[in-house]
């Protein structure tokens, strides 16, 4: 064996190990951590999700605090539309306004709104009014003295709010208030304009109200998953059933779904007050054959057959 072949092989055995070497590197870097059982541990549990979108009556929140003025309830509003959405678990009703109003109006007649028009939103669909306020945003700076450069800290913290209330069984059942804060810290000229410095304060008061807002999202899939789906008997004609819910909401051709009665409203014998709804009872089942509009389906007869229209359905 010439001189050559001996430098090639030393070459490719330096090579090989290089190459060994880097796989190595690249394993240990990569490497992801598992449980026993060979899965990704998981920090929390996840919730279960039957497929069947819950509709949501989202109302406008408002903002009590001083600072950051109608904007801010608009932010938080559109923030839990998005975040909603982006769960796949809800179906945002946007004409649930036009039956419920704003969340100010609720708050301003103690809510007795939302009992007085429980079944009219039931009628429309809806499974749950979600609404609220901003009570609490503010935002706090401290500006270093010296220099024409000064660096400005910023310090932003929020309180949001937030309710839950049943259509089925028309009562309150979440109230909860989600703080959040932020620190920022910017370098700005001193000889920075008056619009610049308000614009930053905006964006500070509306990044920690989304930061709450975010917070919210998945306690109100907590509380969500514990409610029943209901939907709606639209209209029959013939031997065909139009349901209030379709493609969208997660409903597929061959579901069986339950028709129920509508169930009464138990009081207190001693206070009057309004304790909740019964469930009504089954009077038969339909299955799901097609799909119409936007988000209805056709059903037929299943089993039973006493279904009229406004009769309630749920998943069975």
């Amino acid at each position: 064996m010439g001189k050559g072949s001996s430098v090639n092989i030393l070459i490719k055995k330096i090579f090989t190990l290089i190459c060994i070497s880097s796989t190595l590197v690249s394993c240990s870097v990569n490497t992801i951590e598992r449980t026993s059982h060979g899965q990704r541990p998981r920090q929390e549990p996840r919730a279960f999700f039957n497929g069947i979108k819950k509709r949501v009556a989202l109302l406008t929140f408002f903002n009590e605090s001083p600072y950051g003025g109608e904007d801010l309830g608009v932010t938080a509003t559109e923030e839990f539309r998005r975040e909603l959405s982006r769960t796949g678990q809800f179906v945002v009703d946007p004409m649930a306004k036009k039956i419920f109003g704003s969340s100010k109006e609720i708050y301003t007649g103690g809510g007795v709104k939302l009992v007085q028009l429980s079944r009219k939103a039931k009628v429309a669909g809806l499974n749950f009014v979600l609404f609220g306020r901003i009570i609490d945003a503010r935002i706090r700076e401290k500006v270093d003295e010296i220099g024409v450069v000064r660096e400005t800290k910023s310090y932003t913290e929020s309180k949001v709010e937030v309710r839950i209330f049943d259509v089925n069984s028309n009562k309150e059942i979440y109230t909860e208030t989600l703080r959040a804060s932020a620190d920022d810290s910017s370098f700005r000229f001193f000889q920075g304009d008056r619009e610049t410095k308000l614009q930053y304060r905006r964006d500070l008061l509306r990044y920690v109200v989304q930061v709450a807002v975010r917070k919210a999202i998945p306690k109100i899939i907590g509380v969500s998953s514990k409610l029943d789906w209901v939907g709606r008997v639209a209209k029959i004609v013939g031997t065909k059933i139009y349901i209030n819910a379709g493609r969208n909401s997660g409903l597929n051709i061959g579901d069986i779904l339950k028709v129920m009665s509508e169930g009464e409203e138990i009081f207190d014998p001693e206070s009057g007050a309004l304790i909740g709804v019964s469930k009504g009872t089954v009077k038969g089942t339909i299955e799901i054959i097609d799909y119409f509009g936007a988000d209805g389906s056709i059903a037929v007869l299943h089993t039973g057959g006493s279904v009229h229209e406004n009769d309630f359905v749920q998943l069975y």
